[in-house]
């Protein structure tokens, strides 16, 4: 039993090293910014998908609910109804903001 042992042990001294020394693989490509002109961009990038998003948001919610709250808003110039599409829009942002973070 130990005359087979002594060759594994061996051959394990012999290889470990190079097993040790073994280059790491290559990391990912990242989609962070590597320059200032590319963080500016997707800054740009971001902040129009989450505009449009919000807007889109705030259409959906006017549509879900009763009556036109862009026209009790603007002509009407209820606070209450404000307030409320102020808490929709909040509530989209936050959501949006939340997604684009991953």
């Amino acid at each position: 039993m130990k005359k087979t042992f002594l060759p594994i042990l061996g051959l394990a001294l012999i290889v470990a090293p190079s097993l040790l020394a073994a280059e790491a693989p290559p990391a990912a490509a990242s989609w962070h910014a590597q320059t200032l002109l590319s963080a500016v961009g997707n800054v740009l990038i971001f902040a129009a998908i989450g505009i449009a998003a919000a807007i889109i948001g705030f259409k959906v919610f006017d549509w879900c609910t009763p009556g036109d709250l862009q026209k009790e808003i603007i002509e009407n110039k209820n606070v209450a109804a404000a307030i409320v599409a102020a808490a929709a829009i909040l509530g989209v942002s936050i959501i949006i903001a939340a997604s684009m973070l991953g």
